[in-house]
């Protein structure tokens, strides 16, 4: 029963981080953010593999899903202190996006009540000078609903490696279980009581 309610919760969460890593995915393309984008593909692999491994008691796959978690973790921590600007780091500077473009992530022109003006160029500039572009009256500014997809993120994995590790022993304890009482045995575990051939060849006596 234990081991059908922990694969039964670890399914659902790979589901939902399956979900939530879909999502994340989507902006993170509509922004160009080509670090995060590759960290998402290779979470998505990971969290079906897990999720094939939970429905098909194979606690290797799960070991996989298992390590990957913790990883993912640090990264969204590094995100994290990304977007904070903690230990020298720069929101504006474009780590993310492997310096091959200037976009930021999507959410920063996009966010709740965020409306984008653009300011024209000055006439006595030339006439290819590129506008200015303001953001104003944003609820919620992109870096904190960055903080918070990545707090979420963090929260599903830490109850993800839980169960994980969970389903993992009790998977590995039923397979011990399961060798010791002879379930690998090749021979069965009961034996037909088989007279030996000569016996059962001896002729009988005749009567005279």
């Amino acid at each position: 029963m234990g081991c059908c309610s922990g694969r039964c919760t670890l399914i659902f969460l790979c589901t939902f981080q399956l979900m939530v890593a879909l999502e994340r995915q989507v902006f993170d393309f509509l922004g160009y953010q080509w670090a995060p984008i590759l960290a998402n593909f290779f979470h998505i692999l990971v969290v079906i593999l897990g999720l094939f491994g939970t429905i098909q008691y194979r606690p290797r796959y799960i070991v996989v899903y298992t390590v990957w978690t913790a990883l993912w973790v640090a990264w969204n921590v590094f995100i994290i202190c990304f977007y904070l600007e903690v230990g020298g780091l720069s929101k504006d500077s474009d780590l993310l996006t492997f310096n091959i473009s200037a976009h930021h992530s999507w959410w920063r022109e996009h966010g709740p009540g965020c409306v984008r003006r653009e300011i024209p160029a000055s006439a006595d500039r030339s006439a290819d000078a590129q506008s200015y572009i303001t953001i104003m009256g944003c609820l919620l500014e992109y870096q904190y609903i960055e903080v918070l997809h990545s707090g979420f993120q963090i929260l599903i994995s830490l109850l993800g490696f839980i169960y994980a590790c969970y389903v993992i022993s009790v998977i590995t304890e039923e397979e011990d279980s399961f060798d010791f009482i002879g379930g690998f045995d090749p021979f069965p575990l009961y034996h037909v009581n088989e007279k030996p051939s000569h016996l059962l060849l001896k002729p009988v006596p005749q009567s005279s």
